[in-house]
């Protein structure tokens, strides 16, 4: 398989109410609003992010955006107002920094060491 495009998805209760947490998270406004339900983020070339507001399944999502510095990713969301609500190292040197919104899901900003 060779994937093309990432269009990650987390179910939230109330995509209006997370929509603020998850600007402060990722530092930016949604790039667009397909509908009333749905706030989109552009990650990178090819790489979105999505919020879908259906209260019935939110929470229990477990995404992982890598990030080329971690402590830089991880000082910027810090100076909008989230700290990590979890650390994590791994025996190959990788690190994530794990975050929870208000549903439950968990977003961890990830770094693996060069080579």
């Amino acid at each position: 398989m060779q994937a093309v495009e990432l269009f990650a998805g987390v179910r939230v209760r109330d995509v209006k109410a997370a929509r603020g947490w998850y600007e402060r998270l990722l530092g930016e406004e949604p790039a667009f609003f397909p509908n009333a339900q749905e706030a989109v983020w552009a990650l990178g070339e090819h790489r979105w992010f999505y919020l879908l507001e259906d209260a019935e399944r939110a929470g229990g999502a477990l995404v992982t955006i890598m990030v080329e510095s971690l402590d830089a990713a991880v000082d910027a969301v810090a100076q909008r107002g989230i700290e990590p609500t979890e650390r994590e190292d791994y025996d190959n040197g990788a690190r994530k920094a794990i975050y929870h919104d208000g549903d439950g899901n968990e977003v961890g900003l990830g770094e693996i060491p060069a080579v």
